[in-house]
């Protein structure tokens, strides 16, 4: 703003005042109001940096720390924080679990000494009295030969011969051996060195025994893939893993039944496509707000437990903003009510009535003028998707959080620190097809390597076998 006889050559618009002639320079007035961003950028950067050399004292803990690793709670009491674990003075306690004769699986008659062990005088038959324990049996691999009984036809001259039980074709491990080592490698993340050590076979074998395993089941994935993309309810997810030294992720796709992993040097949409099909898809997919799944062919909800991570930190950041500290305080609540809301065990019209109170509460907030941009960017999520973010109001069965898929990744995780990720591209693909096969078998059945080892039995009996079948039978298959 200056003079009439100001020599900037932007337009200007004049106006007077007082009697004095003004003149509104546009150019001068862009530059100002670019200065005042760019101040607000440095001001938002130097809390930023404030927060982050914050964190660097309190490492490892941080919002993504999980609450079993923080040693002290942020809110709890310091009457609580004292508290000693363990059971309470003057508590009865239940006891050791005893069980009947006819639930044991042996019933031994220990004989007592002959003679009385004070005086020695003969002793007489009183009454007797049962002890139950719980043994345990290391695990003891048998070298078995089997003498194979072969017959030849007078007719045709064709000779035939018997098959060994429990040994799948061209095997030298029986399906009990391969089914303990699949069910504690790819479901209980046992290690196969321990495994190479309790087996007394090489790690390599095991390896190559894994491999064939793979490849009769190599078609169950997409029977399962078919199954998952008919779900009310769908989870996605995804983690970093490593394969031959190179940086890559592992996908996984997941219901209450089912389990579909994937294994890939791209963490781009078109892993989500290739599970997830072009079809439109019935039900919900739940996931975070990574960008590979906005073009999924289903409806989305946005994890409520991520937002809230990202309110919590918006305090951390600007810890001395009362505004964002008065977001934080009405925010944070709601959100919490929202994830947990499912968990009441309410009526369908209870939890209607309460969904819709917490979402117009929700709109309030997200709708409530805020100057801070920090706010204003959780704000502008809502109301950017808000077709996103409230299926969970319509039913209980529709979470708010993603918790199923992250809990179901954990042993993905864990693994990957111990093995630092696959070795080779087969061995991917064979970690892929088993751990979706045999995660989804542990989901169907509390017997799973009971489930797996009859299903290999019957496919050395019968190579045509459907594994699919074997393994999740029409009563116990995954439910749509």
């Amino acid at each position: 703003m200056g003079r009439a006889d100001d020599p900037c050559p932007s337009e200007k618009t004049e106006g007077k005042k007082a009697g004095v002639t003004l003149t509104y320079c546009k150019g001068c007035l862009d530059k100002d109001r670019r200065i005042a961003e760019l101040e607000e950028k440095v001001r938002l950067f130097r809390d930023r940096l404030r927060y982050q050399e914050r964190t660097v004292d309190e490492r490892p803990f941080g919002s993504s720390t999980p609450s079993s690793k923080v040693p002290v709670k942020p809110g709890a009491d310091p009457e609580r924080r004292n508290r000693q674990g363990g059971a309470k003075v003057g508590h009865e306690g239940h006891g050791r679990r005893t069980f009947t004769v006819e639930e044991a699986d042996r019933f031994d008659r220990v004989p007592a000494q002959r003679c009385c062990p004070d005086c020695g005088e003969v002793l007489r038959p009183k009454d007797l009295k049962e002890r139950t324990v719980l043994d345990c049996r290391p695990v003891k691999v048998e070298k078995i030969v089997y003498a194979l009984e072969r017959k030849r036809c007078p007719r045709c001259g064709k000779t035939v011969q018997a098959r060994p039980p429990e040994v799948l074709p061209k095997s030298k491990y029986s399906n009990g051996l391969l089914a303990h080592v699949a069910i504690e490698h790819y479901v209980h993340g046992v290690t196969l060195g321990r495994l190479a050590e309790q087996t007394g076979v090489g790690i390599g074998s095991l390896i190559d025994a894994m491999h064939s395993l793979a490849r009769h089941l190599q078609g169950i994935s997409e029977k399962l893939v078919r199954h998952y993309r008919k779900a009310p309810v769908k989870h996605a997810d995804e983690t970093g893993w490593r394969n031959n030294g190179d940086n890559g992720y592992g996908w996984l796709f997941c219901t209450e039944e089912i389990s579909v992993f994937r294994f890939r040097k791209s963490r781009s949409a078109a892993v989500a496509h290739e599970v997830l099909g072009k079809k439109q898809l019935p039900g919900v997919l739940v996931v975070d707000r990574y960008g590979a799944y906005n073009k999924a062919p289903c409806k989305l909800q946005y994890c409520y437990a991520h937002l809230l991570r990202d309110v919590d930190d918006l305090q951390k950041i600007f810890p001395d903003s009362k505004e964002v500290a008065s977001f934080v305080q009405t925010f944070a609540p709601l959100l919490s009510s929202a994830m947990g809301l499912r968990g009441l065990n309410l009526s369908k019209r209870q939890f209607r009535l309460q969904a819709a109170h917490l979402k117009k509460q929700l709109l309030a907030a997200v709708h409530h003028p805020a100057r801070h941009p920090g706010i204003q960017k959780i704000q502008d999520i809502f109301r950017q998707h808000p077709n996103r973010l409230f299926h969970w109001a319509r039913a209980p069965s529709i979470p708010a959080d993603n918790n199923l898929a992250e809990r179901e990744l954990r042993p993905l995780v864990i693994a990957r620190k111990i093995s630092f990720g696959s070795q080779s591209d087969e061995g991917a693909k064979t970690r892929e097809i088993l751990m979706t096969a045999l995660r989804t078998l542990k989901k169907a059945s509390p017997h799973s390597h009971a489930q797996l080892k009859t299903a290999l039995n019957s496919l050395a009996q019968n190579p045509n076998a459907d594994l699919f079948q074997l393994l999740f039978p029409s009563p116990k298959s995954p439910r749509h």
